[in-house]
């Protein structure tokens, strides 16, 4: 079972930046400002790791590099976008595993295939996925959460930041192998239609799957 979730891990955590090659083959490139494009919601893992790569690539290029965030259909909506832009280097993707890896296997029909319309630059960031759970649920170990999910096999949840994400998928793979039966529940977090950016801090999940906000004290199912 360690080495199932070791591979997992490394495969499906993964963030990369994205561009075409003919850029590098332009001697006067970049003569003009770049696109990166973020295939998710401001606030979101993929999007505070690319706004610092942005604000470097400006620095070393001599171009400023925006940040133009694409959420929806679990990356894909950016993906496509930029596999469909015109292939002169000024049009860049931070790439996921979901985009580059989960959506290919996922999705019957893509508008672009990462291997052909993507060319893969550099690693930027990897991170892990935790198990933890809330202080009410009593376990104070795997073993203890095993045997409580067993006991109560399908009324036990956990959360992801959506389906197919590697949150959800590495919980299935967890389902899988100790047969602990929890019900996957896809989180969405409110997002403000002024600034795009989440509407709350500390958004905060509850026991039995609700969620609630500090600053409204309003109640949310994570399912809308």
């Amino acid at each position: 079972m360690k080495e199932l979730f070791r591979v997992a891990l490394s495969v499906t955590l993964v963030t990369a930046a994205l561009f075409l090659p003919v850029a590098v083959a332009q001697p006067s490139y970049p003569s003009r400002p770049l696109r990166l494009v973020v295939p998710f919601p401001p606030g979101g893992p993929t999007d505070i790791v690319a706004r610092p790569v942005a604000q470097k690539l400006s620095e070393q290029l001599g171009q400023q590099v925006l940040v133009d965030n694409r959420g929806g259909a679990g990356g894909n909506i950016g993906a496509e976008s930029v596999a469909h832009a015109a292939p002169d280097g000024y049009t860049l993707l931070m790439g996921t595993v979901g985009t580059q890896a989960i959506n290919p296997a996922l999705y019957s029909k893509l508008a672009y295939d990462p291997t052909r319309d993507l060319a893969p630059v550099a690693l930027v960031a990897a991170a892990p996925v935790a198990l933890v759970v809330h202080p009410s649920v009593g376990a104070k170990s795997v073993k203890e959460l095993l045997e409580l999910a067993r006991s109560k096999p399908g009324r036990l949840t956990f959360g992801s930041a959506g389906s197919g994400t590697p949150g959800h998928l590495t919980g299935e793979m967890f389902n899988g192998v100790t047969a602990a039966a929890l019900t996957h529940v896809p989180v969405r977090y409110p997002m403000s239609r002024r600034s795009g950016k989440p509407a709350c801090r500390g958004w905060r999940p509850q026991p039995g799957g609700a969620s609630w906000c500090p600053e409204t004290r309003r109640a949310k199912s994570p399912q809308g």
